[in-house]
């Protein structure tokens, strides 16, 4: 099978997956044949969990098609809810008209206890408003892409902006903040597949890293290294599916790593693009960050101007 076969193949899996594991989070559920016909044919819905399964397959979709032309701001955001919510009565795209707690329930629905307070209604959209900016900020900044994204993600969720959907819309936000940073593993493997397998630790992560969030006290540790080791499971199964494809020169992996060997200075991960034809930035990465952690090669700079060097034994 060819390359551009088996990422169309993983592409078509990372849709379903991603919009059946992203619902099922939120407790909405739908038989597998009738998610299937809802991403694959755009099938229209018949009920109430469907219309919020379409929802998600549209707003996710979108993510997809226009990503770059949507950057992070308050109207993006609003956007990705009121997709969320465009086959539902309620109207989508608007803060939370009153306060509401981030709560754990029983199997009967019924409420077991308040995980969160989180921002008042009435300061809502401020926080809002200051999240983008600080976001903003950062990114001129040129901070480190893989602390920015889960920091956001963390705040996004402790403000709690819409009544319903606020983990569907950090989700999507998740995959459109790291395709803003060229880390594209979302569209191929499905993250929220990933982080619905983990679901006690996805949670358990998130409630730990925003206790005393409201006094600025909280330990963002926990919930950063679960997103870490989420990533790097994606990574890790898209060099497991993709990594022996092609050219017939070793895997994928090997020849990032025979290219990194032949370097001499410093070096950019687009120098390795163009050594490495037909393996994608995606695997670039995933085979540095291994090396490094292996202390192979070291990493000076961030964002744009980063450079890589070999470590000489």
């Amino acid at each position: 099978m060819q390359r551009s076969e088996v990422l169309q193949g993983l592409r078509t899996v990372a849709a379903i997956e991603s919009t059946d594991s992203s619902n099922r989070l939120e407790g909405i559920t739908a038989p597998g044949p009738r998610i299937k016909d809802l991403v694959l044919h755009n099938t229209n819905p018949r009920n109430r969990p469907e219309q919020e399964i379409a929802g998600y397959r549209d707003a996710l979709e979108l993510i997809h098609e226009a990503r770059n032309d949507m950057p992070i701001t308050i109207n993006v955001i609003k956007q990705l809810h009121t997709r969320v919510y465009s086959y539902l009565a309620e109207k989508g795209g608007r803060w939370k008209p009153v306060d509401n707690d981030i709560v754990e329930r029983d199997e009967n629905g019924q409420i077991i206890r308040v995980r969160f307070h989180a921002v008042s209604a009435v300061a809502t959209p401020r926080a809002m408003e200051s999240l983008v900016e600080r976001y903003v900020l950062a990114e001129r900044e040129r901070q480190e892409a893989l602390v920015l994204i889960p920091l956001f993600v963390l705040d996004f969720l402790c403000i709690h902006p819409f009544r319903d959907g606020n983990g569907r819309v950090a989700r999507l936000l998740t995959l459109l903040l790291l395709y803003h940073f060229g880390y594209e593993v979302g569209r191929y493997i499905s993250l929220e597949r990933i982080f619905e397998k983990s679901k006690e630790g996805y949670y358990e992560n998130l409630e730990a890293s925003s206790r005393r969030w409201n006094e600025a006290e909280h330990d963002v540790n926990p919930w950063l290294n679960y997103f870490w080791g989420a990533l790097q499971r994606a990574y890790n199964e898209f060099e497991e599916r993709v990594g022996q494809i092609g050219s017939g020169r070793g895997s994928k992996s090997q020849q990032v790593r025979d290219a990194v060997a032949r370097k001499l200075g410093s070096f950019a991960i687009s120098d390795l693009e163009r050594d490495c034809p037909g393996v994608s930035k995606e695997t670039i990465r995933s085979v540095l960050r291994k090396m490094r952690e292996e202390g192979l090669v070291k990493l000076r700079g961030r964002g744009r101007g980063a450079r890589w060097r070999g470590v000489r034994r």
